[in-house]
This record gives structure tokens, C-alpha cells and sequence, in this order.
């Protein structure tokens, strides 16, 4: 299965989220985005975000001031059919 870093050192709130969100839009359900960066912020951030779009935060971690996060990438959910007519 394909994985994926982005180095998003030096960037602050809101873009590391933004960029991760961008990069996961391009992804195939099920696969892995590795997130590095220094906003401290970033954690809170993409564990809002995690929540609110059904993508997993696999992990975090962080050591020296690098947060590592590592998403799944959720699967595709079927959009929903309209209701029948007359009922």
C-alpha cells in the first residue's frame, strides 16, 4: 500500500491541515500520509480534523518539536441515493 510524507516544518495553523486535507483528496482509500511539522497547534488541529472527516490519525508522535502524524486515508462513501418517488 502506497505512503506518503509531507514535510510541513516551519508552517503554521491552519496550513499544515489544509495541505495534508489536499494531499489526502489525491490518495486511494486505505492509504497512509505521513505529516511532519512544528506548530504546536498542528496537534489539536489534526485531531479536530481527524474526527470531522472520518480519515484515521494513525499515530502521532513527537520528539524535539517535530509532530509526526500518520493518517489513513478513509473509505469512499457512497453517495446517497435519492428517496423514491411518491414516497
Amino acid at each position: 500500500m502506497k505512503e506518503t510524507t509531507l514535510d510541513l516544518q516551519g508552517l503554521t495553523c491552519p496550513l499544515p491541515v489544509l495541505k495534508a486535507n489536499k494531499a489526502l483528496r489525491g490518495m486511494k482509500p486505505g492509504e497512509r500520509l505521513t505529516v511532519l511539522a512544528t506548530d504546536p497547534a498542528s496537534v489539536k488541529d489534526f485531531q479536530a480534523y481527524s474526527r470531522e472527516t472520518g480519515h484515521a490519525l494513525v499515530s502521532f508522535s513527537e520528539a524535539a518539536g517535530l509532530y509526526r502524524f500518520t493518517l489513513r486515508r478513509r473509505e469512499d462513501v457512497p453517495p446517497k441515493a435519492p428517496p423514491a418517488e411518491g414516497a
